[in-house]
Parts: structure tokens; C-alpha cells; sequence
């Protein structure tokens, strides 16, 4: 990928966090990355081409994160390396993981079967540990990091290691 198409994907990545994917012009993406808008259309072909792109940015970090707790054998340290993830959610990629996030109700272009192989493990871990209703509890992980990752973007609690405590004392981690 050259400069200018990561310039270009950063700037759109920024737009579309804060003022929407809706409102966020080609020509603006353009004019904020310092490059022509017929460049856009070169290298994405279209405003939803280059969304594609930047979804793909958030996908390529979210399996990132995700690899190496899907070959976690220990369901114990599983279950807390998931607990964890909203916990770790670096200053740098919040604009990312925002868009990302906002994105899941403003279009139709969120795909959550990459969380499949996570929650499958996560389920995995229940059922290791005898848990009565392993999807249910794999589930509510899930919702729980899905709320916890929206809190965190939005407006970070301050007590955010006590928060991780209690959530691992509650699961005996």
C-alpha cells in the first residue's frame, strides 16, 4: 500500500469517526488527505470501496488481538484474556475502534462472523469448566466486552481495574 492510500485511509477513518459515514464527502476524504478525489476512485473505486477499506483496517486488528486467544488451551486464562479485551483498548486506535463501532447501526456493512471462532473457543472454555449453559455464558461475555468496549469509547469509568477485578472474581479467575 503506498503512503498516499494510507494517508487517504487514515483520513477517512478519521471523518468518518467523527462527523459519520453519512456525512462524509470523497471530496472531503480528499481534500483531508491532501490528494485529488480521482485518486480515491483510482485506488477504492467508490465511497463504499474505500469504506471497505477502512472496515478491513479494523478487521485485519480485531484478528490480531483475537489469535492468540483462540489458541489459548487453559479455559480459565481464555475466559480472562476475553474479559480483558475492552481493558486494553489502545488511545491510539479508539477513532478505529469508534467508526468500527458506530458503523454496526449506521450501515449494513458490519460483519460479525469473524467473532465466530472467539465465541465458539469461549464456549469451549464453559464447557471444559462444567458450566451448566456454556453459549448462554459465552453470549453474555459477549455482550458484556461489546458494552464495556462501547463505555470504554465513549467516556472511560475511572475505576477500570476494579471493574476487571470484580468481572474475574465473578468467574474465579
Amino acid at each position: 500500500m503506498t503512503e498516499k492510500q494510507k494517508n487517504i485511509l487514515k483520513s477517512a477513518l478519521k471523518l468518518y469517526a467523527q462527523e459519520g459515514y453519512a456525512s462524509t464527502s470523497t471530496s472531503k476524504v480528499a481534500r483531508s488527505a491532501g490528494v485529488s478525489e480521482g485518486l480515491i476512485f483510482r485506488h477504492f473505486k467508490n465511497k463504499e470501496g474505500l469504506l471497505a477499506a477502512v472496515l478491513q483496517m479494523s478487521m485485519e486488528a480485531a484478528k490480531l488481538h483475537m489469535a492468540d486467544i483462540v489458541m489459548t488451551a487453559d479455559p480459565k486464562e481464555l475466559i480472562s484474556k476475553i474479559l480483558t479485551l475492552p481493558f486494553k483498548i489502545k488511545e491510539e486506535e479508539y477513532e478505529m475502534w469508534r467508526l468500527t463501532y458506530a458503523l454496526k447501526w449506521q450501515t449494513d456493512s458490519y460483519d460479525a462472523s469473524s467473532q465466530e471462532p472467539v465465541k465458539l473457543a469461549l464456549r469451549n472454555a464453559f464447557e471444559k469448566l462444567g458450566y451448566e449453559n456454556p453459549a448462554a455464558e459465552a453470549e453474555l461475555i459477549y455482550m458484556f466486552i461489546d458494552g464495556a468496549a462501547t463505555s470504554f469509547l465513549l467516556h472511560p469509568p475511572e475505576h477500570r481495574s476494579e471493574i476487571l477485578n470484580t468481572l474475574k472474581a465473578k468467574y474465579k479467575l
